[in-house]
């Protein structure tokens, strides 16, 4: 099932509620080789309006320039060091995001840290988008509040390719995320820091029987104890511990080169039911690419 015919369906289905659209622009670096904390200090000046929510933060140059900013920055709260709001949840707030003027979002894998930046393999995306960035603020109210909501707007088209957004644990973004493996034609690459989903790994077993599937693992965690690793391999799929000293931190699927997920999810039971996370599902075979070549950068290191 080819992007087109998807926004065919959800048009249809939703044809009395319209799909919000508009023109944007969406930007990918990938860390270490891109600098992604200078990337956010050039999207931020003085006189943004930015809100952020941050499982962890330990870059000074990015702190200065959110504190000259003025913004309201989130922080779980076993990492916080005393700058920002520190933030109970019900297991981790892994999320990894800001909004900035209410018109562009910054997401990704991306924790902002002198590892993540200068070490781990890790995305991030900065997108200018104003109906993305309304579901995000959503998600700064509800993380203030402790409370959780359904996403209002799921589906939206930007620059006419179709982004779905989510937020588990509300949303259930393992079920989104199979949902789009299940309709996988031709292959799925994925790159993982942490898998321990069975269910997920399962499907990805019985789709190897007639597509191309290819991971690539956080070698740092493939012995540990529900990682599905070695059930993988075992099980026929060509799967693969990363070669970075640091760590691989994506946690990214790439569907028949159409399609991305990428987001602070991973999966495992935690990242579905308990943390607080969001991902992006980008329909855009020339974003697939992008990540498809990160891929192999890693996959030959």
């Amino acid at each position: 099932m080819n992007s087109r015919f998807l926004i065919m369906m959800l048009l249809f289905i939703c044809a009395c509620k319209e799909i919000p659209s508009e023109k944007g622009e969406i930007k990918i670096y990938f860390c270490p080789e891109d600098n992604c904390e200078q990337a956010i200090i050039n999207t931020i000046n003085n006189d943004s309006e930015v809100l952020c929510a941050f499982y962890d933060l330990n870059l000074k140059n990015l702190t200065s320039s959110l504190k000259k900013a003025r913004a309201e920055v989130l922080i779980f709260k076993e990492n916080f060091e005393g700058y920002g709001i520190p933030i109970n949840s019900k297991g981790l707030m892994h999320n990894k995001f800001c909004i900035i003027n209410a018109e562009k979002i910054i997401t990704g894998s991306f924790n902002p840290t002198f590892n993540g930046n200068y070490l781990n393999n890790n995305n991030l995306l900065i997108i200018k988008s104003k109906n993305l960035a309304k579901n995000y603020l959503a998600e700064i109210k509800e993380l203030r509040k402790g409370m959780q909501k359904k996403t209002s707007e799921k589906n939206i088209l930007l620059n006419d390719k179709l982004v779905e957004n989510y937020f588990c644990p509300e949303d259930n973004c393992k079920k989104e995320v199979l949902k789009k493996l299940r309709y996988a034609k031709k292959s799925v690459y994925f790159m993982t820091f942490s898998f321990t989903d069975k269910e997920i790994a399962k499907l990805l077993v019985e789709k190897n029987q007639k597509i191309n599937i290819v991971g690539i693992m956080e070698r740092k965690r493939t012995n540990m104890k529900y990682n599905v690793f070695h059930y993988l391999n075992n099980s026929g799929v060509e799967v693969m511990q990363d070669n970075n000293p640091g760590t691989m931190h994506h946690k990214a699927f790439i569907i028949d080169e159409e399609i991305v997920i990428t987001g602070s999810y991973n999966p495992t039971k935690n990242g579905n039911e308990k943390n607080d996370e969001n991902i992006l599902i980008i329909h855009d075979s020339n974003i697939a690419k992008i990540y498809l070549e990160e891929f192999y950068k890693i996959k030959n290191y």
